[in-house]
């Protein structure tokens, strides 16, 4: 999520019914409401975090726990220029790493998101790979070895706006969203700042190959809205995506191609997008607070104009930004499709999609939050079964000192969620077990090189392991970003 629209809550609570279920979700029981992060209090000793150096120029940017390692790249705080000549944009977010080059399981090759707002030049280079010339986001293409030690990097796709995460698919491509729905066609958003620079417009999602260059076509079937992030489901060739609508109500839906991408090895445009309702309860309000173990019962309901038209009114004036954030999940909700808060990172492991719902778990809304954010509570952790079509809460917060809005995740080898922290105080990555515990993995403690002063409220994105298992690539997302490669004995961390 964009920097500027954090915010500080409010905390309720109230109450909402659940069942127990086993199969795929046995085990995953959200934790006691007072559980502290292990190592923190009375956990192992190796397992508390301690003041590491940056292997890069030995300053300390994060606390890791003993026996771990790091190195940093491609911060921005000084000028980076790469391969192609692409002045390297700040904003580093979503990011998912593949087998590099060499096929040898040393390189690794990342596709990184870069959350830039606004209209004005793309960056880099422009050509084929370029959406919209007046559009400053997009994603770069870095190949690195399990250390951090760039070996070359270049823009993958430029001149899409606002690319917050994504997702990583099988079959060798990263899908980078638009958490936006500005352009030609509709008012400001909420910074005022008028959309005449853009020329086409935004709030689809873009398959980038891993090998190259996007041929940055939209798919606009899949949803103009502010998405957020997506996952796949193999087995029935389906997208999985989720929309961070911070002042309104978000939805999580999936996206079912024409031809299943495992056959064809892309992603179509010709497909249906559907929309998550809750059995027998139309237009549940899941932002709020739930029950420990909440499970219910899930359907879909069809979105029948994906890619809605916005049209000037009689006098010219351009539908509102608001209008236009509402205009597809307003057709679900009208079918009974389900509310959530600000649905943000998500990960698909062996039949189930874990995804994150930031302000989620105090009191349920009762209307549009224009000011301070869908969601009265500080974050929530679901667990959606693809194949029984059962919605399970995995983990809720029960304060801002335990875990307090969950962004970014991703999931290890060994099947422990690692979260971000998008708090606008100290910023963690959290480990979440199978048993719904949770526990410190890194604390961002970098200082600005120019100015000296703390940057510990940066939020930490695009959590992502190399596909050994050993590496775990984070960011943090500012202005000035900056990458992490994390090293050590995972399997000692439970991770």
């Amino acid at each position: 999520m964009a920097v500027e629209r954090r915010t500080v809550i409010k905390s309720a609570a109230a109450a909402a019914g659940a069942t127990a279920l086993a199969g795929p979700f046995a085990g995953l029981i959200a934790g006691p409401a007072g559980a502290a992060p292990v190592g923190t209090l009375g956990g192992p000793a190796f397992r508390g975090l301690r003041a590491t150096p940056d292997l890069r120029d030995g300053k300390v940017r994060l606390h890791l726990p003993e026996g771990f390692s790091y190195r940093s790249f491609h911060d921005t705080e000084t000028p980076i220029t790469l391969d192609d000549g692409t002045k390297l944009p700040g904003r580093h977010d979503g990011m998912g790493a593949f087998e590099g080059p060499g096929g040898d399981g040393g390189d690794i090759t990342l596709i990184r998101n870069h959350e830039v707002a606004g209209p004005g030049t793309a960056f880099g280079p422009q050509g084929s790979w370029t959406y919209d010339p007046g559009a400053k986001g997009g994603c770069t293409h870095i190949d690195v070895n399990g250390h951090g030690e760039v070996m070359g990097a270049f823009t993958a796709i430029n001149g899409t706006a606002n690319n917050c995460s994504g997702g990583q698919m099988p079959w060798g491509a990263w899908v980078t969203c638009e958490e936006t729905v500005n352009g030609p066609d509709v008012g400001p958003d909420f910074t005022g700042v008028p959309n005449s620079g853009f020329s086409k417009p935004h709030g689809y999602v873009y398959e980038v190959p891993v090998t190259g260059r996007s041929s940055a076509q939209p798919i606009t079937q899949a949803g103009r809205f502010s998405h957020e992030a997506v996952s796949f489901d193999p087995r029935e060739g389906r997208l999985y995506l989720t929309e961070d609508n911070f002042a309104f109500p978000s939805g999580f839906y999936r996206y079912t191609p024409a031809t299943n991408p495992m056959k064809s090895g892309h992603l179509d445009n010709d497909g249906s997008l559907q929309m998550l309702a809750i059995k027998g309860m139309p237009n549940a309000h899941l932002e709020g607070h739930q029950d420990k173990g909440a499970v219910y019962s899930v359907e879909w309901v069809d979105i029948a104009d994906p890619d809605p038209t916005f049209t000037p009114g009689p006098s010219g004036q351009l539908p509102s930004n608001n209008s236009a954030l509402v205009a597809v999940g307003d057709q679900g909700r009208a079918l009974g499709a389900a509310g959530f808060s600000r649905l943000e990172g998500q990960i698909f492991k062996n039949g189930v999609v874990y995804f994150t719902s930031t302000q989620a778990g105090g009191a349920p809304e009762t209307g549009p939050e224009l000011i301070t954010g869908y969601g009265n509570g500080f974050g929530q952790v679901w667990a959606y079964d693809t194949r029984s079509e059962k919605l399970r809460l995995v983990y809720q917060s029960p304060g801002k000192q335990t875990f307090d809005f969950p962004d970014n995740i991703t999931v290890s080898n060994r099947g422990t969620l690692v979260v971000c922290e998008d708090s606008n105080q100290d910023n963690y990555v959290r480990g979440l077990s199978r048993g719904g515990q949770l526990w410190d993995i890194a604390l961002n403690r970098a200082e600005s090189a120019r100015t000296g002063l703390p940057r510990y409220d940066d939020e930490f994105a695009g959590s992502t392991f190399s596909p050994d298992g050993q590496t775990l690539f984070v960011n943090i997302q500012a202005s000035a970003g900056m990458s992490f490669a994390i090293w050590g004995p995972w399997e000692r961390m439970g991770v």
